[in-house]
C-alpha cells in the first residue's frame, strides 16, 4: 500500500553505481569508511559516491541528495539511529537500502540477519537477496524497531555517548536501571481503530512499546515471534507493580521472557491510539521526536533491503 514501485532486480549487481554513506561518529564509523570501500570494489560494487559524515545531523540531508540524485543502492554505515533517520527518505522510493550495522545496537541489523563486522557485511550486501521489509509509522514518522513511552525515554537521556563508547552494548541496561530510578509512573489509554481489540485504560504504567522488528535496545527481543514482514505491530504495555523492582526490571530487560509477567499486556493489531496523562514524550528508534497522544500504524512492504541469502528475515512479496 506504501509501495508506488516494484523492483524487479533482485541482485544489487543490477542497481548501478551504490551511494556509500557512513556515519564516522558510530562506534567504529571511521575506519569502517575506508575498509567499506575497498571491500566493496573489490566485491564488484561500483561506487558512485561515498560520504563520510562527521556531524550525524547532515545524515538524513546526504541521503535525501543520494536519492534525489537517483542512486538505487544506498549501502549506510550506522547504528539505529542512523537508519531510522534516513528512512524517511527511502520509505516507497526506487532505492534499495544495504546496511553496515556500526552502532551500539544494531537491532535492524539483527532482525535483518546482517553480519555485525564489516567484512563480512559488505560480503551479505554484495551477495544478498532485495526483500521488503514493514515500517512502523509514528504520525508521519517513519520507524524501523519501536516506538516507546516512559521508561526508555529516560533511558535515552541517560545513554551519554560517554557510555556507549565506554561500556558498548551494556549502556542500554545501564542506562535503563538508572531510567527506572527516577521513573515517574503515567496512566494510558490503548485504542484500536480497526476494533480489532476493545479500548484499554492502565494507571501505573512504566512504559508502553510499539514494536515493528524483532529487537530493542541491544538485542532485546521485542516478541519472541513477531517478524518484520508480518503486517502487525507488537504492543506492549507494563504496568508498574508492587513487586517490579529494580532487579525485575533488570531481568525483564535481558530477555523476551517478561512478555509472560503479570502486569505485562500484549496486543498484536495494524494500528492504534496511544493517550497517556500527563503527556509523554515519544522515543522512536533511540531518537525523542514527537509527543502523546500518537497514532501508530504500520506500512506495509514500505522499504527495499538488502539481506544474506539465507536471511529468513522477509521475502518479497507481489
Amino acid at each position: 500500500m506504501y509501495h508506488n514501485h516494484r523492483l524487479t532486480e533482485s541482485s544489487p549487481h543490477d542497481l548501478g553505481r551504490a551511494a556509500l554513506v557512513v556515519n564516522t561518529r558510530s562506534r567504529t564509523g571511521e575506519r569502517a569508511f575506508f575498509q567499506a570501500i575497498d571491500l566493496l570494489q573489490e566485491l564488484g560494487i561500483p561506487l558512485g559516491a561515498t560520504y563520510a559524515i562527521r556531524d550525524p545531523a547532515r545524515l538524513s540531508e546526504t541521503v535525501r541528495e543520494v536519492v534525489e540524485e537517483g542512486h538505487r543502492l544506498l549501502i549506510l554505515g550506522g547504528g539505529d539511529g542512523s537508519v531510522s533517520s534516513v528512512v524517511d527518505f527511502l520509505a516507497g522510493r526506487d532505492v534499495v537500502l544495504g546496511l553496515l550495522p556500526l552502532g551500539t545496537a544494531n537491532d535492524f541489523a539483527r532482525t535483518l540477519e546482517m553480519p555485525e563486522d564489516v567484512e563480512s557485511a559488505c560480503q551479505a550486501i554484495a551477495g544478498g537477496k532485495i526483500v521488503d521489509v514493514d515500517l512502523g509509522l509514528a504520525g508521519d514518522n517513519y520507524y524501523v524497531n519501536v516506538a516507546s513511552v516512559g521508561l526508555s525515554v529516560g533511558a535515552t537521556r541517560s545513554l551519554s555517548p560517554w557510555l556507549k563508547k565506554s561500556t558498548g552494548p551494556l549502556a542500554y541496561p545501564l542506562a535503563a536501571m538508572r531510567a527506572f530510578l527516577r521513573h515517574e509512573p503515567f496512566s494510558g489509554k490503548l485504542s484500536f481503530p480497526d476494533g480489532d481489540h476493545e479500548p484499554v485504560e492502565y494507571d501505573r504504567l512504566l512504559q508502553i512499546a510499539v514494536g515493528n522488528g524483532r529487537f530493542y535496545g541491544g538485542g532485546m527481543i521485542v516478541a519472541p515471534e513477531s517478524g518484520i514482514d508480518d503486517k502487525t505491530l507488537d504492543v506492549y504495555a507494563i504496568e508498574l507493580g508492587r513487586s517490579r523492582d529494580l532487579f525485575g526490571v533488570a531481568r525483564y530487560l535481558k530477555s523476551g521472557d517478561f512478555i509472560n509477567v503479570e502486569g505485562v499486556h500484549h496486543f498484536r493489531t495494524p494500528r492504534v491510539r496511544l493517550e497517556t496523562d500527563p503527556e509523554q514524550q515519544v522515543n522512536i528508534d533511540g531518537e525523542v521526536v514527537t509527543r502523546t497522544p500518537q497514532d501508530f500504524s504500520v506500512a506495509r512492504n514500505a522499504l527495499d533491503v538488502l539481506v544474506p541469502q539465507e536471511s529468513s528475515a522477509a521475502h518479497h512479496d507481489d
